[in-house]
């Protein structure tokens, strides 16, 4: 049994959340607190497995009882958050302060229409309840310059990065330890709602030596730039001209994510062929199985991240057990294998 603990200053938000996740079979909810600092007491007293909680709390805010938790009583966190400019920052933070994920309560209309996200939201709870508890809370890796190994006979002119949940916290490890010489593109999908990628793309630039940005439709596929996928639709990669450029648009429509890993790393295996890599991070599913085929069908180079350093080890296992994946590396080692690669 999953037991829950729920946080939030809206009582028709602690009601409907606890009938959502009362109604699973797997799931219990042992308490919910009406603030910050309600929340904490309850998470350190009840020791549950998640923790759902509202990012903007009076009293004791959403971030300042997370920093608490994270001191106090580890345990996965879930952010109920807003895709409002100041929404995505504060959830952002949030992510780098040691939250697993987060719900967009603005992706369904008002506080009446909550019960939209009950799939998502037992989805992610599921998830989140098997995150090992040496996890949470771990520091990113240091941010020092990748190390070259020996590099491989096939280049990859552009390097494709697939990842879900403890995406952020990853990409943080990872880019800041890319050189701005870099002689590559590397274009990332991160499963996030419309709203939050660009604030995901300000912050990774902000800390990193590599220009970062969020990709913009028609633009070139530059060398020495990192480039987001925007959240709410797919990213492409066309050849116009000769010259691979960004496209973005809604199809295929029944693709299970949008932006799609699959979808980005298809169209980067016919655009560049064996020139490529593809990558998939930690995450929950299967999305990037199919791309990472394409791209070793076409003659590039896959990897995966290994199970000691995912946070939900979801998507690298798939690739891994598809054989798709050549091999698996921990998260430190990524960035060195990228130089290698390029």
């Amino acid at each position: 049994m999953i037991r829950v603990v729920i946080v939030d200053d809206s009582a028709f938000v602690r009601q409907a959340l606890s009938r959502m996740l009362g109604a699973a079979s797997d799931v219990e909810v042992v308490a919910t607190a009406v603030d910050g600092e309600d929340g904490v007491a309850k998470v350190c007293e009840l020791r549950p497995d998640v923790v759902t909680l509202d990012v903007r709390m009076p009293r004791m805010g959403g971030l300042e009882a997370l920093r608490r938790i994270m001191a106090d009583c580890p345990t996965p966190v879930l952010l109920l958050s807003s895709h409002t400019s100041e929404g995505a920052e504060v959830t952002l933070r949030g992510l780098e302060l040691g939250a697993m994920d987060f719900v967009d309560k603005s992706s369904v209309q008002g506080h009446m229409n909550l019960l939209g996200l009950a799939d998502e939201l037992l989805a992610k709870v599921r998830a989140l309840a098997g995150v090992p508890r040496e996890r949470l809370g771990e520091p990113a890796a240091p941010a020092r310059p990748a190390v070259l190994p020996a590099r491989h006979q096939q280049q990859a002119d552009v390097v494709v990065i697939g990842t879900s949940t403890g995406g952020p916290s990853a990409l943080q490890a990872l880019v800041p330890r890319l050189p701005r010489e870099l002689p590559s593109a590397i274009l990332v999908v991160q499963h996030m709602p419309a709203g939050f990628t660009r604030s995901l793309a300000d912050r990774l630039d902000q800390r990193s030596a590599v220009p970062v940005r969020e990709a913009e439709d028609g633009e070139l596929v530059p060398p020495g730039t990192v480039l987001i996928a925007p959240g709410g639709v797919h990213m492409k990669v066309r050849r116009r001209g000769g010259q691979p450029r960004v496209w973005l648009d809604d199809e295929p429509r029944s693709a299970l994510h949008r932006p799609s890993v699959d979808v980005l790393m298809a169209t980067v295996a016919k655009a560049y062929g064996a020139r490529c890599m593809g990558i998939v991070l930690t995450g929950m599913g299967t999305d990037g199985v199919e791309g990472l085929r394409a791209i070793r069908e076409a003659g590039g180079r896959t990897l995966a991240e290994s199970q000691e350093t995912c946070v939900i080890y979801g998507m690298p296992k798939a690739a891994l057990e598809a054989g798709v994946a050549e091999h698996a590396v921990p998260l430190p080692r990524v960035a060195d294998e990228i130089l290698a690669a390029v």
